[in-house]
């Protein structure tokens, strides 16, 4: 795993993020270092996936990124006649070649994965589908129909797992938990240059919802039971059952 330092040196002019191959090549320790209770939520997820008989059924990954999630899945599946179906689709060219490269050393497992937009697939009858910290790089304006792509695709009784950077309602609240993700960050070893760098860079490419707002999307997009499962500061994690 490279280590993170695409902002570590000081830039004259700061681009608009993007899923390049340079962020690529450190996605994993950069989004270990960045996202609070990352490998909880991989744990959360395990424990949901092993409730759910998944014998041959179909589960995407939205935003797979370099398939870390869509690898653990595989290797906590025990006791199951028939392997299910991973479909991973990410509009990075550069995370799907990563991504193949890493799932490809698995053994038995059944995967395909699609380099486009969320919003240009259509979604095959799913049994559980999961979307980490990937509506929030979205156009907010496209996020509610992707969601009912989401809900429609999704088989009775089917899943959704939904993991997002979220935004506190009130001001004055947002200052003080940004403040402590950005301890968060500096207890990872990233200094204030690289965490201001970022924060500018990322300024007009993830925009959050509230909780709020989160539950209002999945309430419009169809889903009758729906809840938060996680929350730490402005992360949090979201179910919906079909």
């Amino acid at each position: 795993m490279s280590k993170d330092k695409v902002f570590s040196q000081k830039m004259k002019d700061i681009e608009s993020f993007e899923f390049n191959e340079e962020v690529t090549n450190v996605f994993d320790d950069m989004i270990t270092r960045s996202v609070p209770f990352y490998k909880e939520i991989h744990a959360l997820i395990l424990d949901i996936f092993s409730k759910v008989p998944t014998d041959g059924e179909l589960i995407y990954d939205l935003g797979c990124s370099t398939g870390t999630t869509i690898q653990l899945l595989h290797k906590s599946i025990k006791n199951q006649k028939g392997q299910p179906n991973f479909i991973g689709i990410d509009s990075s060219e550069s995370m799907i070649k990563t991504c193949r490269e890493k799932l490809s050393r698995e053994k038995n497992l059944n995967f395909e994965l699609i380099n486009k937009k969320i919003q240009d697939v259509e979604l095959q009858s799913s049994k559980i589908i999961i979307m980490n910290y990937t509506l929030q790089f979205i156009p907010t304006e496209k996020r509610l129909s992707i969601l009912k792509k989401v809900y429609q695709s999704l088989k009775k009784g089917g899943i959704f797992i939904m993991s997002e950077k979220i935004r506190p309602e009130f001001e004055d609240i947002e200052e003080v938990v940004t403040e402590l993700y950005y301890d968060f960050k500096r207890r990872n070893g990233y200094s204030n240059l690289e965490i201001m760098q970022k924060r500018e860079a990322l300024e007009k490419v993830l925009i959050p919802n509230t909780i709020k707002e989160q539950k209002t999307l999945l309430k419009d997009a169809g889903f009758k039971s729906y809840d938060t499962i996680f929350q730490w500061y402005n992360f949090s994690s979201f179910i919906g059952i079909k």
